[in-house]
């Protein structure tokens, strides 16, 4: 519709109305009119929206991405180094170790993802990010005083991974939401790149080197940063988040090439 092609917007959506086996009833929907657009959305627009229309959106999207960013490579690609250093368990064996955490990334989000709509964006977003650090914190202290072997390591982070998956996923969900339709591929590549700038390159370096140290005190000092950013993230998403469950995104965000009525 905003690039003038008003009868294809209607075919298509009348074929999905009349391939679907029910219609809900919304009630009245608030009516939106779009003018069209010449043009696709650029950095000119995107910067519109992150830097004068939604601000605090912007700043919670950079966190919540830097810090799943920071906390999942952190701990996901050291992971071999740590059982190999740490528990002498072999290169050939470790790929064994990292499938619990494949199960565990991959329920996590079907057990817990339709919460985020029954119980809403704030409360889930930040409970989960607050939960992963405190795991991740407790797990830290655990492998500091040396009460930790190489399964229970796994079983642990496996815990972990169980919440931040949906964390993770949630900050992606976050970013697709937050902002017009017309930026909101454009909006997620950014964000994904400053998140994984910010956060993903930087971590398995620091963590290379803390391992490389073989001191358990610094790498249990490097799982605790990791855990404190979590926390803060899962602190500011409770302060920052927004109601999006259950809304049209017109709503949550209002089109670039809406009109004034």
């Amino acid at each position: 519709m905003i690039h003038g092609r008003v009868g294809e917007a209607e075919r298509i959506v009348g074929d999905i109305e009349r391939g679907a086996e029910t219609v809900a009833d919304a009630g009245p929907a608030r009516r939106i009119r779009l003018h069209a657009r010449h043009r696709a959305a650029n950095l000119v627009d995107l910067a519109v929206s992150l830097f004068k229309r939604y601000p605090k959106r912007s700043v919670l999207g950079l966190v919540l991405m830097a810090a799943q960013a920071f906390f999942y490579n952190a701990i996901f690609f050291t992971f071999a180094l740590v059982l190999a250093t740490f528990f002498a368990v072999p290169a050939n064996e470790t790929g064994l170790y990292i499938v619990p955490f494949a199960i565990s990334n991959f329920i996590g989000p079907l057990v817990l993802g339709w919460l985020f709509d029954h119980w809403g964006r704030r409360r889930m977003i930040a409970g989960t990010y607050v939960i992963s650090g405190l795991l991740l914190g407790a797990t830290a202290l655990l492998f500091l005083n040396g009460a930790l072997t190489a399964i229970t390591l796994t079983a642990a982070f496996s815990a972990v991974f169980f919440f931040a998956s949906c964390a993770a996923s949630a900050a992606y969900l976050t970013v697709s939401e937050s902002f017009p339709l017309e930026v909101r591929a454009l909006a997620i590549a950014v964000f994904y790149a400053l998140g994984t700038g910010l956060g993903g390159v930087a971590a398995p370096w620091v963590f290379g080197s803390l391992i490389g140290s073989g001191d358990p005190a610094s790498i249990a000092g490097g799982y605790a940063f990791g855990a404190g950013l979590m926390f803060l993230a899962g602190l500011l998403a409770w302060w920052l988040a927004f109601a999006a469950e259950r809304r049209p995104l017109e709503e949550v965000a209002r089109p670039l090439s809406g009109v004034d009525s």
